[in-house]
């Protein structure tokens, strides 16, 4: 019999260890990039004037070696936001890539677009938890650590000017992973969820919790006691005073 581990349309729709009726979670897509400098000196538009990320991101073709810093081959640029063992791989949903063709009228949307490494299938920022124990292929296990939160790069990829602002308004920013098991990863790999410890904290409800963080800092106390979110996160929300 099938035992492996799908999520629910709900996190609360979950157990460990049972087959829920859903799609299948898998990975779609592996994308990995390096740094580049882009835009001109010259520009009048901010959104063109020099910068350097390492946000855009090409899909591997076969198997790559996924290490406990991240993808072999890939890079970030500022390492205060990106990467580390905390934030070793970035995971956005498949299914977003859909709504942001027909919300922004572009067919130029890809996996890695949003600057992903691992593009997914069958979740979402409200079926994702921190602390989910995931494992992959025949060896890999992951563990979410925190939401992702765009910077302006996104903007400057896409010529949106309120990119940003649009991704959290709509609460698609995807989610970080730490690694917790090496191996080998693969584009159509299963992905099966090993544990589930804080339901309580979706991808989303987290996301919302450190942007109200200034008028709750009581829910945000809370999330910093949460013992699978990142580091950077916990020191950023345990310096607020309890409301």
């Amino acid at each position: 019999m099938d035992t492996s581990t799908y999520y629910g349309v709900n996190s609360g729709d979950l157990n460990v260890g049972t087959r829920m009726a859903g799609p299948r979670i898998e990975v779609v897509s592996i994308q990995i990039g390096q740094p580049q400098q882009l835009g001109q000196a010259a520009a009048e538009d901010p959104l063109d004037r020099p910068w350097t990320s390492a946000i855009f991101k090409e899909p591997v073709d076969g198997r790559v070696w996924l290490r406990a810093v991240g993808l072999k081959g890939d890079a970030q640029v500022d390492r205060r936001y990106h990467g580390g063992p905390d934030r070793a791989v970035l995971a956005y949903a498949a299914s977003h890539y859909p709504a942001w063709a027909a919300e922004l009228e572009r067919d130029d949307l890809s996996p890695g677009t949003f600057g992903e490494n691992l593009t997914i299938a069958g979740v979402t920022e409200a079926t994702v938890c921190v602390g989910d124990r995931l494992a992959v292929g025949a060896g890999v296990v992951l563990e979410v650590s925190q939401p992702r939160m765009p910077c302006q790069n996104l903007a400057r990829k896409l010529k949106v000017r309120d990119m940003v602002k649009r991704v959290e308004a709509l609460g698609r920013g995807g989610w970080y992973l730490r690694v917790l098991n090496e191996g080998w990863l693969e584009a159509g790999q299963r992905i099966t969820l090993l544990a589930r410890p804080y339901p309580e904290w979706t991808i989303r409800d987290a996301t919302r919790a450190y942007k109200t963080r200034g008028r709750d800092s009581a829910g945000a106390a809370r999330l910093a006691q949460c013992p699978a979110l990142s580091m950077d996160w916990k020191d950023r929300l345990s310096r607020l005073p309890v409301s």
